[in-house]
This record gives structure tokens, C-alpha cells and sequence, in this order.
């Protein structure tokens, strides 16, 4: 692999590590519900990233299953989140 890929992929890996970081903050110190739901899901779409950047690095393709697991999940608990903040309760 070349140097380039080498350096973009643990630049990009680095500024994921970062947004993650801001983004747990902003899930502890949120000041509502919903900001807390949109970094949760923020939080899943970063670990979805990681995985696909990790599965360049690596030129494995089991990192993609595993981002389109997280991606599958990451979608169906925010949904779920939503219908909860919206109405207090997820199976009506």
C-alpha cells in the first residue's frame, strides 16, 4: 500500500476519532432528549465509518459486514429512540 493511502487513512481515522470525541461529549453534557438521540446516532454513523476505513486499510471485507450491521442496527434504535422521545413509549 502506498504511502498516501497509509497517510489518509490515519488522517481519516483521526479526525473520526475526534467528531467521536465531541460527539460523546455533547451525549453526556446534551441539554435535551433529541440532542442526545442525534448523537447516539452520530456516534453509530462513526463507528460505520471506522469500520469501512479500517476495511481499506486492511483490504479485508469483513469490516464491510460488520459496517452494514451497524448501520442496520444504528437505524433501527435511532427509530426507536424518535418514537420514544416523540411519545414515551416504542410498541403501542
Amino acid at each position: 500500500m502506498s504511502t498516501l493511502v497509509t497517510g489518509a487513512i490515519t488522517f481519516a481515522l483521526g479526525c473520526y476519532a475526534l467528531a467521536s470525541i465531541l460527539v460523546i461529549v455533547r451525549l453526556v453534557r446534551g441539554p435535551s432528549a433529541q440532542d442526545r438521540v442525534s448523537a447516539l446516532d452520530l456516534l453509530y454513523f462513526h463507528a460505520m465509518l471506522v469500520m469501512l476505513v479500517l476495511s481499506i486499510g486492511h483490504r479485508n471485507d469483513v469490516y464491510f459486514e460488520a459496517a452494514l450491521l451497524i448501520a442496520l442496527f444504528g437505524f433501527v434504535s435511532s427509530a426507536a429512540l424518535a418514537k420514544f422521545v416523540l411519545r414515551g413509549e416504542v410498541i403501542e
